[in-house]
């Protein structure tokens, strides 16, 4: 395709936005291994400076807004791909700073594509999006072509979905424009070490509570299923989906496509703690708001990507839970 780098005889360099945080010092650590030269941009508002290793000859770390740090790269800085993943993250987060998350999300996102389109020749981007995205269809799975229906703009819950999908329509619109080599990733409930729950991720927080003594708090009536996927599964895929050129200016679903419900993944996550707590049902008004709508399932379909780079998520949830309560002290034998 024209404008897209040929396969570096140097390192690669790759930007990372969002990179001090959960998926995306996973992938720093990624690229690193390969060899690749990476620049993180980060403004530290959820990311951690800790999960990313030392600056050296191979890392460099700039502490600021994407939006930001791409003006002033300006013709300084050229990157053969670039992986968009800083973006305000969770249900918690989104409800309760509404604004600062449609705006970080849209216009962050705007920023790095106009800025890769600048650049001569393009890099190869990703976009991180969501499986949010389908709101709140009921067909199962959920495949990358399915229409996607929201709730009332009254309901600020779905804006977190519509701020993902317009990042899409961008994405995808500068990829018929200008040719951008480009792949959006709907990720599929993505967990692991150096996840908090913080903003309201369910696994870190059902380990937290086990490891405290505490019973976890299941919000709803738990029977809500959905599939998890390990971090260390799904970010080697990334720079696959972006080496093949038939996966540019297409979708592509990324996570597990094995359910379980919330109320068995509390005790799932107890049973592989050595704990006896049983989950406690938290309505969900008590919790968000009024009204507050969830999803009953949200399953992928997989057949694109695995038909397009062969993925297929080999962690099994049981490990991700050791290793995750590792990262908090607790230690046990496999």
């Amino acid at each position: 395709m024209s404008g897209v780098n040929p396969e570096p005889s140097r390192p690669r360099r790759c930007l990372v936005t969002g990179g001090a945080g959960f998926i995306g010092s996973h992938l720093v650590d990624h690229l690193l291994a390969r060899g690749d030269e990476v620049v993180v941009v980060d403004n530290l508002s959820t990311g951690r400076r800790s999960n990313l290793p030392a600056e050296g000859p191979s890392l460099r770390v700039v502490v600021a807004e994407a939006s930001e740090a791409v003006r002033s790269f300006a013709d300084a800085e050229r990157f053969d791909q670039v992986y968009h993943l800083a973006a305000a993250v969770g249900v918690k987060r989104i409800i309760e700073r509404p604004i600062e998350s449609i705006e970080t999300n849209i216009q962050e996102a705007s920023a790095v594509l106009h800025y890769a389109v600048s650049c001569v020749p393009m890099p190869a981007v990703v976009i991180a999006s969501s499986s949010e995205v389908y709101g709140k269809g009921t067909k199962s799975p959920f495949s990358e072509d399915d229409d996607c229906l929201y709730g009332p703009t009254t309901a600020v819950r779905w804006s977190y979905a519509c701020t993902k999908a317009i990042d899409e329509y961008l994405a995808l619109a500068h990829h018929a424009r200008s040719g951008l080599p480009v792949v959006v990733a709907r990720f599929f409930n993505t967990v692991g070490p150096r996840q908090v729950g913080e903003y309201g991720m369910v696994l870190p927080n059902f380990v937290e509570a086990v490891l405290r003594g505490r019973h976890p708090e299941v919000f709803g009536d738990g029977a809500q299923t959905r599939c998890f996927c390990d971090v260390r599964d799904v970010v080697p895929v990334l720079p696959r989906l972006l080496e093949s050129g038939a996966c540019h200016g297409r979708v592509f679903n990324i996570g597990s496509d094995a359910p379980i419900s919330i109320a068995d993944l509390a005790r799932l996550v107890a049973r592989t703690l050595n704990s006896d707590l049983e989950p406690v049902m938290i309505p969900y008004d008590r919790v968000y708001a009024p009204g507050f709508e969830d999803l009953r399932q949200r399953r992928p379909d997989l057949r694109r990507i695995r038909g397009a780079v062969g993925f297929e998520p080999r962690i099994e949830l049981a490990r991700t839970i050791r290793d995750l309560a590792r990262t908090r002290g607790w230690s046990a034998s496999d």
